[in-house]
Formats: C-alpha cells, sequence, structure tokens
C-alpha cells in the first residue's frame, strides 16, 4: 500500500467555519493513525474572492489546534508549490490535453450572450438551463464553429474559456467510504469551465491536477461537493489517471440547532455562539466575528467536540484526548446524516477540560480575560483558578464567577440584606470586624474559627449571617467559599467591603 497522503485545501476567503476545522481534524486524525502526511494546499484560483490575511489566519487556526501540515507553503516538499495561484503554468496543459483527446473545448461565449441562453431556453420544466450538450450546440464555441472560424478568433485574441465536454446518456460511479457505491447520470450534468479566460483553473480542474501530482491518497469533503462528483471522476478518467484517484469520503453537514439546514455564521450571530475557529475581521467590510478561542474554548475541548460532531468510537466514551482519537478514529464510523450543533453540550466539553487543567496552566490562559490593568503575581492567580474553576465553563467565565477577586464588587444583592438586617446583625459584624483587626494568621481556617466563635457569641444562627457576609464580599449570591475569597483577598480589603456595605444598611 502506498503512503498515506491527505489534504486540506481551503479557499483563503474569511473566517474557518466549524465545517472547515472538522474537515481538517478528520485529515488530520487520518493521516496520522496511519503514519501519513496531512498536507495543507490554498487553492485561491478565484482572485476575485480572495481575502488578504485568510491565509494567515489558516495557519494560525491549525497551530492553536496543534494540527501543524507535514506540508505547505511554510514548509515546503516534495509536491510544492502549495498555493495555486502559483502553479498556475501547471493546469493549462492539462486542460488543452483534453481538448486534443475531445473531452473539452473552447468557448467563446461572452457574458451577454451566457444571459441570453439563461433566457432563450428558460422553461417551466427547466427554470435554470445549463449549458450542457442541448445548449452548447447552439453556443459559440470550438464545437459549432469552423476549425477556420475557431483560428479567427484566437488571431482576434477573443476572450475564450476551456469546458468539459460531458457525455450524453451515461452512468458514472464510485464507492464512498461513508456512503458506499454512489452513482450519477451525465445528462444532469453541465458542461463545467475548467480553465477560465485569465488562464487560472477553476476548482474541478485544479483539485484533480494537484491531487495527482500530490499523491493524495485519500481525500475527505463536504457532501455539499456530491454534485461535482462525476466531472471529477471524468477528469480522473479522461486524463489517463484513474488507477490513481484518491478514495473519497464526503463528511455529513454540521447542522444549526434545530436540524433545520447547514450552520451558519448568521446562526451563530443571532443564538450567540461562535462558528469560526478564531476570532475573524474582514478586511473589506470591518465585520468582527468572534471565534471559539477568543470566546474562551481550549484547543483540546474544541477538537474533542468537533470529532464527535458526526463520528462516534462506538463506545459511550466522550472525553478523548488526541492521542485517544488518533488510535481510535475511523473514517468509516463518519455519520451519513447531518451533525447537530449543540452549544451547551459543546460548553460541557469545555468544562470538563478546563477541570483537568493545571491551576498553573488555567492561571497562564485567564490572564487574557481579566478585565483590570493592575498586574497580579501568578501565585495569586494560581489560587483563584483553583477556587473558581468548578464554575467555569468557559475561560471567559473566569472573569464573571471570580472578579472579586481583582476588584471591589458592586453590591448587587443588597436588598436581600436589607429585607432581613437587624441591630443584632449589625452589632455582629461590628464586633467581628473590630475581632479581625487584631488576627494575625489570616488563613480560612482561622477566619472560620473567628467567624463561629463570634456567632456562637452573639447566639445567632451561622445561615443568619453567613449569606450577608457572601454578598458583602462578592456582591452577589455565588462563589466559592466565603473564607477561601476572604483569606485570598487579605485583611484590608476583607474589612473594607464588610464596612463598606454595613454603612449603607
Amino acid at each position: 500500500m502506498s503512503r498515506v497522503r491527505v489534504r486540506f485545501a481551503p479557499s483563503p476567503t474569511g473566517g474557518l467555519h466549524l465545517g472547515g476545522m472538522r474537515t481538517v481534524l478528520y485529515n488530520y486524525l487520518f493521516a496520522k493513525k496511519h503514519g501519513g502526511d496531512f498536507v495543507l494546499r490554498i487553492e485561491d484560483t478565484d482572485q476575485t474572492r480572495f481575502v488578504a490575511g485568510a491565509e494567515e489566519y489558516i495557519f494560525n487556526c491549525l497551530e492553536w489546534c496543534g494540527m501543524t501540515p507535514d506540508e505547505s507553503s511554510r514548509k515546503e516538499g516534495a509536491y510544492g508549490p502549495y498555493r495555486q495561484s502559483e502553479r498556475k503554468a501547471i493546469y493549462g496543459q492539462y486542460a488543452e490535453q483534453l481538448v486534443k483527446s475531445g473531452h473539452a473545448y473552447y468557448a467563446f461565449d461572452t457574458p451577454e450572450a451566457l444571459e441570453q441562453m439563461r433566457i432563450q431556453y428558460k422553461t417551466e420544466k427547466n427554470p435554470s438551463p445549463m449549458y450542457d450538450a442541448k445548449v452548447r450546440q447552439y453556443m459559440s464555441n470550438s464545437l459549432t464553429c469552423s476549425p477556420e472560424e475557431v483560428q479567427r478568433l484566437f488571431e482576434a485574441k477573443t476572450p475564450y474559456v476551456i469546458r468539459m465536454k460531458m457525455p450524453e446518456n451515461e452512468t458514472v460511479s464510485f464507492t464512498d467510504m461513508i456512503r458506499g457505491e454512489i452513482s450519477f447520470d451525465t445528462n444532469l450534468v453541465d458542461d463545467k469551465v475548467l480553465l477560465k479566460s485569465d488562464g487560472m483553473p477553476t476548482y474541478h480542474l485544479a483539485v484533480v491536477v494537484d491531487d495527482y501530482l500530490m499523491k493524495i491518497t485519500h481525500a475527505f469533503r463536504g457532501e455539499e461537493w456530491l454534485p461535482s462528483a462525476p466531472v471529477h471522476l471524468l477528469l480522473w478518467q479522461y486524463l489517463g489517471w484513474k488507477d490513481a484517484m484518491p478514495q473519497w469520503a464526503h463528511l455529513p453537514l454540521i447542522l444549526k440547532p434545530d436540524g433545520n439546514g447547514k450552520l451558519s455564521k448568521r446562526d451563530g450571530d443571532r443564538l450567540g455562539f461562535p462558528v469560526f475557529a478564531m476570532n475573524w475581521q474582514d478586511p473589506k467590510t470591518g465585520e468582527h466575528t468572534e471565534g471559539f478561542k477568543e470566546k474562551g474554548f481550549l484547543p483540546e475541548a474544541f477538537i474533542n467536540m468537533l470529532a464527535l460532531l458526526g463520528w462516534s468510537s462506538g463506545k459511550e466514551q466522550e472525553l478523548f484526548s488526541i492521542e485517544e482519537l488518533i488510535e481510535t478514529f475511523s473514517i468509516e464510523q463518519v455519520h451519513k446524516g447531518g451533525a447537530k450543533f449543540d452549544y451547551e453540550k459543546a460548553k460541557w466539553f469545555n468544562h470538563c477540560y478546563i477541570q483537568k487543567q493545571q491551576n498553573e496552566q488555567l492561571a497562564v490562559l485567564m490572564q487574557s480575560f481579566i478585565k483590570t490593568e493592575k498586574k497580579y503575581p501568578s501565585d495569586y492567580l494560581v489560587k483563584v483558578a483553583g477556587l473558581i474553576k468548578e464554575r467555569c465553563h468557559l475561560l471567559s467565565d473566569f472573569w464573571a464567577q471570580g472578579h472579586f477577586f481583582f476588584e471591589t464588587p458592586a453590591i448587587e444583592e443588597l436588598q436581600a440584606i436589607k429585607d432581613k438586617w437587624n441591630t443584632d446583625k449589625a452589632a455582629f459584624f461590628i464586633t467581628w470586624t473590630v475581632a479581625l483587626n487584631s488576627v494575625t494568621d489570616w488563613s480560612h481556617d482561622i477566619l472560620e474559627q473567628s467567624f463561629n466563635a463570634q456567632v456562637v457569641a452573639t447566639g445567632l444562627k451561622k445561615g443568619e449571617v453567613m449569606l450577608p457576609l457572601r454578598i458583602m464580599l462578592v456582591g452577589g449570591k455565588y462563589g466559592p467559599g466565603v473564607f477561601d475569597i476572604a483569606a485570598l483577598i487579605g485583611k484590608e480589603e476583607t474589612l473594607y467591603r464588610i464596612q463598606q456595605v454595613v454603612q449603607q444598611l
């Protein structure tokens, strides 16, 4: 068996969607499981859609997830260049080869003529006419023009494209690694453009030529590319490379949470969750789209969640390290049906991985989410991380769940104290703060002992004063143990917060 070689071939046109990242992951897992190569090829043949910065963004997304390509424009291998725009000279010869063998032809139609064709041949049964075997005979191309007329058009430098000549009344088939045997009727496929008037190939020609020259053995792509499969199958055959064609697998769609249609960026905007791997800002429109990384996801959780969006190991296990995924992954166990995206489940994965992280590592990760300019020592952040990580589903939750460790909180639940406040409780806190002034060992256990002793001395129930203390220190009815909080923020800040609230009551 030849060495396994897979490729991810994105267009540098914008943010990297969940579906694209899952395609990366399945390619990566397959390559690593079989000791093969993972290739990143940039498909930038459509210069009208090219977006500056998008290629670097793609590399950054893969780097964040730890899926570094074995070959790419940044790590040249034996099959470069790895940008299609730099391979322009390669494609023309294969397009011309197809013309010579009678499987393609020159088409000189103007945009106006093409638009007229769509109007002229539009019927109730055929609302979107195709440039196919029935229509091509009425158009301006090397099949309808005489050789002399074709030569005259060339000499006049008339713009032309090269179209594939789809055969009539044939059935083409292939075996998909996920879906099994799939067949297509060639009468339902139009004569695709293979080479554009600017000399650049379309996706159809470029993907076949590049996969052949780069010795790709397996090609995994989204199911939206299934309608293009008959074109590609015939190109492999017509170019004489049928025996070298990769095995294909068409991955299921990632669906909206309700299952009705493909998940889009608009769905994320509407429902309040990211659909891109990392933040993306469109340089043309200035539009900013939040990514999973900046939302507060760990890459390990993101990968684990992605792997199970359409694939099952057959076990009850849900948490997989990347090493376990490589060992367990099988493309044949990818589902045929679409996978509904569940953001709450995604956050559950992230919560699990936050718990598994060492506090020291979390302290580093949480720093970018702390909304204060004051710098804190690393050991302080480590302690905070240990106290609040059980309450965090996202790294960004560290601020919501622990802001009171970094700032004196606004008291949002003051009314909850006022409703049951009395002179006995006021006396309790006044007396206790006086006692706290003389405490030298400012630790959790000593603070709790002091609090309990004051409760006994005043005859109050502990619960009557515990909730007010929490609200004084935190601002609300949440957070880790109150004595852990007091011990960490220190004597001066603890006394200040208690006294500030008591004075308002």
